[in-house]
């Protein structure tokens, strides 16, 4: 296998010596034109690319960002990655994105592989169950580190959703519209967002007399969603809206009304949280929490070059609302 070229393979090719082509590629030394031009020739000629590691040795900066959350294939996260990867991109940065599938081991290791390659600054969800080990590590790397959603230190900036509001704000919607019996639908863990709005929904259906709360868990996902709308069904045929942890559920709970033969907005009344792209694009248009996923990332990679320009500044920790975007699938419950 042929070895990477390197500044010796440059040199050869263009009949300088090293430290010429050092200087030619750094900007530096005084150099002629003539020269200047065969080593760049010869540069591109052999296709090298600079040591980045290395030049952030010498130069004590890095421009590569890691960005671990987990469930990648989640429209939400894909959305979120965009507006990181396209605002960092536009500041000089290079974004690495890594899964950890809310596994707290994979976490470690990832985080362990992105600082020992030396990545300038993480955005991060942390895992359920985040060693404290892996906190340690971070905390002693001095690292910039930006967390959203799931807050698991106070050293660290944070960016995270007020997420109890958002769901009264839901039920409040449902209640309006003359629904008294409203469900909750997704997510399996105790992790502290699904818990506050949870909480949220709770705290809702008390204060507007709708009795106890009725929590289905399941994965955040549309087949998760579409068995617990079917399994709803059949179970509590009373339920006439369900409130949902992310926008994949909701759209899965919608599919499980249509194998049904019902619709989302008639026979159920459907909110989602999250305003995916799909959201809109579905039949029928998808009523949804909105905390623009995109713009979200954007958000977060200002958050992280605002830390980058002053590391001694204190940890920033920031709670973003969620907008109730109204579409088809909410409408006045059926008369009995």
């Amino acid at each position: 296998m042929a070895h990477r070229p390197k500044l010796s393979t440059v040199a050869a090719a263009a009949g300088v010596s090293t430290a010429t082509v050092s200087q030619v590629l750094r900007g530096t030394g005084r150099i002629s034109a003539q020269t200047r031009d065969r080593v760049l020739a010869a540069a591109r000629q052999v296709n090298y690319l600079p040591d980045g590691r290395a030049a952030a040795l010498r130069s004590g900066e890095n421009r590569e960002i890691g960005l671990v959350l987990h469930h990648l294939a989640n429209p939400f996260n894909a959305e979120v990655v965009s507006g990181v990867s396209d605002r960092l991109e536009r500041a000089g940065h290079l974004v690495s994105v890594l899964d950890s599938r809310d596994d707290a081991e994979r976490e470690g290791r990832n985080l362990r592989a992105l600082i020992a390659s030396m990545r300038g600054g993480l955005i991060w969800v942390p895992a359920s169950g985040t060693d404290p080990a892996t906190l340690d590590l971070l905390m002693a790397q001095r690292l910039p580190v930006v967390t959203f959603l799931h807050r698991v230190a106070e050293g660290f900036d944070h960016v995270g959703l007020r997420n109890a509001a958002a769901l009264g704000r839901a039920v409040d919607h449902l209640a309006e519209l003359g629904h008294r019996r409203i469900a909750f639908l997704g997510g399996t863990t105790p992790r502290a967002p699904r818990a506050e709005r949870i909480a949220g929904y709770a705290a809702a259906l008390a204060a507007h007399g709708l009795g106890a709360p009725l929590v289905f868990p399941c994965e955040d996902s549309k087949p998760g969603g579409l068995s617990a709308m079917l399994t709803l069904r059949e179970t509590h045929p009373e339920v006439t809206a369900v409130v949902c942890n992310g926008d994949m559920v909701a759209l899965g709970a919608c599919l499980g009304l249509g194998r049904r033969g019902e619709t989302p907005g008639r026979e159920v009344s459907v909110i989602g949280f999250d305003d995916v792209a799909d959201a809109a694009l579905a039949t029928p248009a998808l009523t949804t929490l909105s905390i623009a996923p995109y713009t979200l990332g954007q958000h977060l990679a200002e958050r992280l070059l605002a830390r980058l320009s002053d590391r001694a500044a204190a940890p920033v920790h920031q709670k973003l609302d969620a907008s109730l975007i109204l579409r088809d699938t909410t409408a006045p419950p059926l008369p009995r």
